[in-house]
C-alpha cells in the first residue's frame, strides 16, 4: 500500500498514538473501570464521538495497549536473557529485565496485570492469549533450573513473576536498593532455598 499523499494518514496515525498513550495512563492513574471514553477524549481535547472513529470501544483500545505493553517487556526480557551464561543467571537477568521495566514505566502494572471480573470473560481471554509468549519464556526458564525434587517449577515461577510485579507498589528509588538489586535478590534468595543440597 502506498503512503497517503495528502499527509492524513499520517495525521491519523499520530492522534491514534496519541490517544493510546493518554488512555493508558488514565487506566494507570483510575483503573480500567474508572476510566470511560468521555475521560479519555477530554485527555487529548476533543469530542466524545471523535474517539470512536479512531476505536470502536474503551475494550479496544486496552488491548492494542495490551499488545504492545507485552511485545515491549518481551523484547526486552528476550535480550537480557540471551546476556545470560547459566539457567540462573538468565533467570536473574529476565527478573531485572522485567522489574526495570515496570518500574520505568508504572503504568505496566495495571495495564499487564488487569484484573477483570467475569462478565468481562472475553477481554480476560484476549489478554491471556497475548500475554502467552511472554509466560512462556519465563515457563521456559524455571523448567531449565536445577531445583530440588520437592519444588515445583510453575509455583515457583509464579511465586517470582507475582512478586515482581506488586513490587512497584512498595518499591521507592532512592531507598538504599536500586531496581536492579530487588530483582536479583528475590532471585538469589530463591536460588539458596529451592537448588538442590550439596
Amino acid at each position: 500500500m502506498k503512503p497517503r499523499q495528502d499527509g492524513k494518514g499520517s495525521k491519523s496515525e499520530s492522534r491514534r498514538e496519541e490517544l493510546l498513550r493518554k488512555a493508558a495512563d488514565l487506566i494507570a492513574q483510575k483503573g480500567f473501570e474508572g476510566t470511560s471514553m468521555r475521560d479519555i477524549a477530554a485527555a487529548v481535547n476533543i469530542l466524545p464521538g471523535s474517539l470512536y472513529h479512531h476505536f470502536k470501544s474503551k475494550e479496544d483500545m486496552l488491548i492494542e495497549i495490551h499488545q504492545r505493553v507485552v511485545d515491549r517487556m518481551y523484547d526486552r526480557v528476550v535480550e537480557a536473557i540471551e546476556a545470560g551464561k547459566t539457567p540462573w543467571e538468565k533467570l536473574e537477568n529476565a527478573a531485572v529485565a522485567h522489574f526495570e521495566g515496570l518500574i520505568e514505566s508504572r503504568n505496566l502494572v495495571n495495564i499487564i496485570s488487569p484484573n477483570f471480573p467475569e462478565e468481562r470473560g472475553a477481554i480476560n481471554e484476549q489478554i491471556k492469549e497475548q500475554r502467552s509468549r511472554y509466560e512462556d519464556v519465563f515457563r521456559d526458564l524455571f523448567a531449565g533450573l536445577d531445583l530440588r525434587p520437592d519444588v515445583q517449577p510453575n509455583v515457583l515461577r509464579l511465586q517470582v513473576l507475582g512478586s515482581l510485579n506488586f513490587a512497584p507498589f512498595w518499591f521507592r528509588e532512592g531507598g538504599g536498593l536500586t531496581a536492579t538489586d530487588v530483582a536479583r535478590q528475590f532471585v538469589r534468595n530463591l536460588r539458596q532455598g529451592c537448588a538442590p543440597l550439596a
